[in-house]
């Protein structure tokens, strides 16, 4: 069983591994930490709730911000041993509930355009590509695919 919860700064080393894990460049220890504590910012784990040994474990976690009546998708991360779990569907559904319950009318994302298996997730959560940004990432140097979930 998992559970999503709000992240905290006790949770920022297991946070930065799954981060040097996921993406590319990684983000600063500091910008994790600013989102914790932004206003605008969902910012949440999920956590192994199973009796065991790996009880209380941080499998991933999910950034959005929000801007008026939208958001935007930050970050998506899942570690290395947990992927292909369903985790990050978790972590998606999450976040599209914190997006509808605050009533915003749009989540906005880019993700690479080779990160097939993020593509696969978000089409699945119902985001539609809108267009590219050419040479948006670095390390190396890729397209964006920019993406929207509207809510009607």
């Amino acid at each position: 069983m998992v559970i999503v919860t709000a992240a905290t700064e006790d949770d920022m080393p297991r946070i930065l591994e799954i981060e040097h894990e996921s993406i590319s460049p990684p983000w600063t220890h500091g910008a994790l930490l600013s989102e914790i504590y932004r206003e605008d910012s969902f910012f949440a784990i999920a956590v192994n709730s199973e009796p065991g040994a790996e009880c209380g474990a941080i499998l991933g976690f999910v950034i959005l911000r929000q801007a008026a009546d939208e958001c935007e998708l930050f970050q998506i991360a899942v570690g290395i041993a947990s992927r292909h779990s369903g985790i990050a569907d978790i972590l998606m559904a999450a976040a599209l509930r914190y997006a509808a319950d605050n009533a915003l009318k749009s989540v906005y994302l880019e993700v690479r355009g080779s990160n097939s298996a993020a593509l696969a997730l978000y089409k699945k959560h119902g985001f539609k590509a809108v267009r590219q940004r050419k040479g948006y990432y670095s390390e190396p140097v890729e397209d964006a695919v920019i993406m929207v979930r509207e809510f009607r």
